[in-house]
């Protein structure tokens, strides 16, 4: 039911992660609405049928916009949260209930591709944390009926599009060193700077060193050999190393 972008980490790239996951995801979603389900999505057990009030284009894209921006979320019941250190889906299955509290999450955009009196297709860009099954459902109240994910595709996490990736059958066909791309295609706007043998060392040993580069959160350091180093940061007289790679 889910496809998409999936960014993968090897080796010591596995520690950005977190700077991946901290970037805007955009989906294309498609919702039937009447219908819920007790998982938010098509492949849990239909709970619940209520008739679709007459849909017009200027009402959806009113209800669509009240969800842009930063707002409150109910994660599903059927997610990885732990509630009292057990996993909500885990209760879930077991036939239990979970108070799972509302979250902020943030809606950048969420713009209406297609719809039919049943149905929309929607393409939401969105902040880590966000449950796109769980926004199904709540536009879907919001319409006056029920609803539930029948459909996602992600195409996008931070700098990794679809257009760019790859699948499986690629790479045992191309094989992995022709389709990796390098760690810094994580933050592609970051600058670079590139180190002497001394600095270089300073930086892998945890020290700042000064350097007078314009403040910036990321930068890219690579040693006279051009490998990459480490990810650091400036603040116009010093750069600090964040992580090394």
């Amino acid at each position: 039911m889910a496809s998409g972008v999936l960014p993968v980490l090897l080796g010591r790239a596995t520690r950005l992660a977190d700077f991946i996951q901290q970037g805007r995801k955009t989906y294309s979603a498609t919702v039937q609405l009447g219908v819920a389900t007790d998982t938010d999505d098509a492949e849990g057990t239909v709970i619940r049928e209520v008739g679709v009030p007459p849909l017009s284009i200027d009402l959806l894209k009113e209800i669509v916009l009240r969800f842009e921006g930063e707002i409150l979320q109910t994660p599903p019941q059927y997610s990885a949260l732990k509630v009292a250190g057990q996993r909500a889906y885990a209760v879930a299955r077991r036939g239990g209930e979970v108070e799972l509290a509302p979250r902020p999450v943030t809606i950048h955009q969420i713009v209406l591709q297609h719809w039919s009196p049943t149905t929309l297709t929607l393409e939401v860009t969105c902040s880590k944390g966000t449950y796109i099954r769980a926004l199904a459902r709540d536009i879907a109240v919001a319409l006056g009926t029920v609803g539930h994910l029948t459909a996602l595709e992600r195409t996008q996490v931070g700098s990794f599009c679809l257009d760019n990736a790859v699948t499986l059958e690629d790479i045992a066909t191309r094989g992995v060193p022709a389709t990796v791309v390098p760690a810094s295609h994580a933050i592609p706007a970051a600058p670079i700077f590139s180190a002497t043998a001394d600095q270089t060392l300073k930086l892998l040993n945890g020290q700042p060193i000064p350097v007078q580069i314009v403040h910036a959160e990321s930068v890219w350091v690579y040693d006279p050999m051009g490998s990459l180093v480490c990810l650091a940061s400036a603040d116009g007289t010093l750069l600090r190393p964040r992580l090394a790679l």
